[in-house]
């Protein structure tokens, strides 16, 4: 066997590494969401404000969890 030994990462953290970036993703489409809402003058109880926030709110919550966990 060549090589210095080491071992690849086990394939749960790849798939924590995904998880996480997801979630940033999904954060990154709700701030967009509500800049554009904005942008075009929405109003605070508009549709897409309120999805931009749940968007960031669900990107949060699953950022949080695959950190704490």
């Amino acid at each position: 066997m060549s090589g210095s030994g080491r071992r690849p990462p086990p394939l749960s953290e790849g798939y924590q590494l995904a998880v996480r970036i997801f979630a940033v993703v999904i954060i990154g489409f709700g701030v967009a969401i509500v800049v554009v809402t904005l942008a075009r003058g929405g109003g605070p109880t508009s549709v897409g404000l309120l999805f931009g926030l749940v968007f960031c709110a669900v990107g949060a919550a699953r950022l949080y969890l695959a950190i704490r966990g």
